[in-house]
């Protein structure tokens, strides 16, 4: 435990001597890789969307470590490490760089995922092996996480899980009997209530809100399709329109630009992009599909929407595309070779 600890103070030492100073015109990106138990870093330049990994990257992380989410404050990074059924939390300095506190937080089973409202209040973990969600409260100081109550039962194992951008409503997708569905929970305080549970298309994984909160988004990998919601006052779901067929197999992840215009689909083999119109209706990209490397996993966004980041299965690689804001189209800026798969990516300035 001591080499452990010893360990972990002189990679956040190590940290702080090669981020450099942090500068308006950079901005960072931190991936997980969970085969090789550790979170790449890269230097993005904001204004051609090129990242470049820094010296010291990647850095140690947790046992099969599978989400990050950075807090508001951008001082705070959590990280979900499935193979340890815990989170670590690490302070990121003014320079980028990353220091792991010690001991790491006790969740349920195998946890995958992560999401925290707006505010940084609330840290929501799915735990994939125990199929429930454990809830903790965030230190403002210090980042430090307390329990709120007993994990929340799901009865599925949650694929993905996204708070509403008010944070009052939790939405979570999982694989199921007889074809999967999504599960709705009301938010007060952290505590989780159970409101609706609705069919989209067959086994719905990836999920989306756009960022005024009046429609949601599922990719069913099942029959290949994108399931429409109108989301309701109370945060429940109805369907806002026919599902929309996808030319392409298994969409597995979502994303809705910042600008609301546009939704954007990774499938096994391309990025298909979306207009979005009234109603929250879908109308295919003209210049879609993208190609990307095999199996793209899951999209993220930097923190000024300008550009997108695909993470691949099959080559275990990120890439970097433009997007451009008044057509939606996506242009490749750089592909960039990792340990192993990547699983989630979080951007900060």
């Amino acid at each position: 435990m001591l080499k452990k600890a010893a360990a972990t103070f002189l990679v956040g030492a190590g940290l702080a001597t090669w981020f450099g100073c942090r500068s308006n015109s950079n901005l960072y990106v931190y991936a997980a890789i969970p085969a090789a138990n550790q979170i790449v870093v890269y230097r993005e330049d904001p204004n051609a969307g090129v990242l470049t990994a820094l010296a010291g990257s990647p850095l140690a992380a947790g046992p099969t470590v599978q989400s990050i989410v950075i807090h508001p404050s951008k001082k705070f990074l959590y990280a979900a490490n499935s193979g340890e059924s815990d989170v670590s939390l690490f302070t990121i300095s003014t320079s980028g760089g990353l220091a792991e506190v010690t001991p790491r937080t006790i969740v349920g089973t195998a946890p995958t995922l992560l999401a925290m409202d707006s505010a940084g209040s609330y840290l929501y973990v799915g735990n994939s092996g125990s199929t429930n969600i454990s809830v903790f409260s965030i230190n403002a100081s210090t980042g430090a996480l307390t329990a709120v109550g007993a994990p929340v039962p799901t009865g599925i194992s949650p694929l993905n899980m996204k708070l509403s951008p008010a944070g009052n409503v939790l939405y979570v997708t999982g694989a199921g009997v007889p074809e999967g569905y999504i599960e709705v929970f009301s938010v007060n305080a952290g505590v989780l209530t159970e409101i609706q549970v609705i069919q989209p298309g067959s086994n719905p994984s990836g999920l989306a809100i756009n960022p005024a909160g009046t429609y949601l988004y599922t990719a069913n990998t099942g029959d290949n399709s994108i399931s429409i919601f109108t989301i309701n006052s109370d945060g429940s779901l109805s369907p806002a329109a026919a599902a929309v067929g996808e030319a392409y197999s298994s969409p597995v992840a979502l994303l809705v630009d910042n600008s609301g215009k546009y939704l954007y689909v990774a499938n096994s083999t391309n990025v298909v992009g979306f207009s979005i119109g009234t109603g929250g209706g879908l109308s295919l990209l003209s210049d879609s599909p993208y190609i990307t490397a095999p199996q793209p996993e899951f999209i993220a966004s930097d923190s000024t929407g300008n550009y997108l980041f695909v993470g691949n299965q099959s080559s275990p690689v990120i890439q970097s595309f433009s997007l451009d804001g008044s057509t939606g189209t996506l242009t490749s800026v750089g592909t960039y070779k990792v340990n192993g798969t990547p699983t989630s990516i979080a951007a900060i300035p």
